[in-house]
């Protein structure tokens, strides 16, 4: 199966989305993960990677080996967020190496991970949020980052960019992005509440957002990330839209809202060569 600009890659049955774009670089490992190929049953089947679902945990630590050999990286390599929906964002480190899983992180509520040090896999969870993936190929900087409703409105992917310009020297028109799986707009219907919660930092969410009934709206997150990362000076065609919604593709993805958040999770990962 081939979308324009990403692929799907299998072994042993395990599938993966991957990016063209990135994997022409040749300096980074990376994938979005899928539902196929692992171990976990009844409403986790199969590749549930979710460490904080109710799914039996060696299953989970089963399965993210399984992704993370599909994709050519190591289990010992993961650093994990420590998701909030927030916008706090981690400047990863070897000292982080294998947090999340291996043993109590010392960090909390962080929603971005960002590294220039090789053989460190950034790895963020998902099930209908959007997963953001970074990769500056001059300044070789990776990152990733979770942004659901709140991170998108709170521009968490502005500011991954942002601190990738600050902390490293990165420049925005360098910088490849990638919008993973997530849910897409033709299934993401919310309350009035919510876009007037997206007129603090957005000034005209009719961009992103169409009424429908009864003060309801369909919410274009990834329209409103790939906003906010030209904002910044990430240039149109370095933003790379997967145009996957996790709520239609019951047959490759998990989604919380279309299995009223009884589900699995998905996970992505980014790794410097």
């Amino acid at each position: 199966m081939r979308i324009l600009g990403f692929k799907i890659i299998e072994e042993k049955g395990t599938k993966v989305v991957i990016m063209e774009e990135f994997e022409k670089t040749n300096i980074v490992k990376h994938g979005f993960s899928t539902r196929l190929g692992g171990v976990s049953k009844g409403a986790y089947t199969t590749l549930n990677l979710g460490l904080k679902t109710k799914d039996n945990k060696e299953d989970v630590i089963k399965n993210i080996n399984f992704f993370c050999k599909t994709i050519n990286t190591s289990f010992c390599n993961l650093v994990l967020a420590d998701q909030v929906h927030g916008d706090s964002i981690k400047i990863v480190t070897q000292e982080d190496r294998g947090k999340g899983i291996h043993y109590k992180r010392d960090y909390e509520g962080i929603d971005g991970l960002i590294t220039n040090q090789r053989g460190l896999a950034l790895m963020t969870f998902h099930a209908d949020c959007v997963p953001l993936l970074f990769l500056d190929p001059v300044m070789k900087v990776v990152a990733a980052s979770h942004a659901g409703w709140k991170g998108t409105m709170m521009k968490i992917g502005q500011k991954t960019v942002a601190k990738m310009i600050k902390e490293f020297g990165s420049n925005p028109q360098d910088i490849l992005v990638g919008i993973g799986p997530s849910i897409g707009q033709c299934c993401y219907e919310v309350s009035e509440d919510v876009i007037k919660k997206f007129n603090t930092n957005f000034t005209q969410p009719c961009n992103f957002a169409i009424a429908t009934t009864g003060e309801k709206y369909l919410l274009n997150l990834w329209e409103a990330n790939r906003l906010q990362l030209e904002e910044i000076g990430v240039l149109h065609r370095n933003i790379i839209v997967s145009n996957m919604c996790t709520a239609c593709g019951e047959d490759l993805f998990y989604s919380h809202r279309r299995d009223k958040g009884l589900t699995g999770r998905m996970a992505s990962i980014i790794q410097l060569i």
